[in-house]
């Protein structure tokens, strides 16, 4: 019987961007360790194009094929909450273990910005796989 891996929601607003991205390498990088799902407290009809463009271009990742933008409502009970540095409009969602990125949001800006976010992202999904694998 293999150990229980634990669900982490990556959480933003809109759901659209940093915590689809999240999700995605979580999915990619820490898929044996734990569980990645993302969230908002309100959601866009698509993920951010720009974020799919790179994430299919750095990771070979298509989010659109696998991701969609979910309310809170839509995932399961987590264990960790990590939110993406939305402030005062993070949504709350009861826990074990909760840390705040603190990243800005991408959208709009240059790809050098977008690509600056994912690695960002990429080193603490990474950073969160390594805690957990020990």
């Amino acid at each position: 019987m293999g150990k229980v891996r634990p669900k982490v929601a990556f959480i933003c607003v809109h759901n659209s961007c940093r915590s689809q991205i999240a999700e995605a390498l979580g999915k990619h990088l820490a898929s044996g360790v734990f569980e990645s799902f993302s969230a908002g407290t309100e959601t866009k009809d698509r993920i951010n194009p720009d974020a799919v463009r790179l994430m299919e271009e750095l990771y070979g990742i298509d989010m659109e094929r696998t991701q969609r933008p979910k309310l809170l409502s839509e995932i399961p009970p987590v264990d960790v909450v990590i939110t993406m540095g939305c402030n005062v409009q993070c949504p709350y969602l009861p826990c074990r273990r909760r840390e705040d990125w603190g990243l800005e949001d991408p959208t709009g800006k240059p790809d050098g910005e977008f690509i600056k976010i994912i690695r960002t992202i990429e080193g603490k999904v990474k950073a969160l796989r390594d805690g957990y694998a020990s």
